[in-house]
């Protein structure tokens, strides 16, 4: 393998990885007692639970989109923009109130930062590549 290159088989293990953890949130469609240990919401008013289960589906989605592109490179580049994206907002909205730090788990926090570093820098590499790419034709 060429040095400064990740494996394909690398890459595609730590999407699945990634997109199996972000899907998890869809529990809460099931076990809405799911939302405690992952948000710190317990005993939600039934509102609250609806948007709750329906961010677990968005969730599941994105987690599947990334599963994808595991397994389907042409699809990695959307999926991982989009992921980068929600996981940012969720974040941006997140960190600056600490009342709602103290409610969610620092597991959530720090793996979505941690993936958006990543998709970060794979976004960057990869347009790297196509610009060098489009400069030699």
């Amino acid at each position: 393998m060429p040095a400064g290159r990740t494996s394909p088989r690398l890459l595609a293990a730590a999407l699945v990885v990634i997109g199996v953890v972000t899907a998890t949130p869809a529990l809460a469609l099931a076990e809405p007692e799911v939302l405690e240990w992952t948000y710190g919401v317990s005993d939600p008013d039934p509102m609250s639970l609806a948007l709750l289960q329906h961010r677990g589906m968005l969730q599941l989605a994105l987690g599947g989109a990334l599963v994808w592109a595991a397994f389907f490179p042409p699809a990695r580049v959307a999926a991982l923009a989009g992921a980068l994206v929600t996981k940012s907002t969720f974040l941006a909205l997140l960190v600056p109130r600490a009342e709602l730090r103290a409610d969610v788990a620092a597991f959530s926090v720090v793996f979505d930062a941690l993936c958006i570093a990543l998709f970060a820098v794979f976004l960057v590499v990869t347009a790297v590549r196509g610009r060098r790419r489009a400069d030699v034709r």
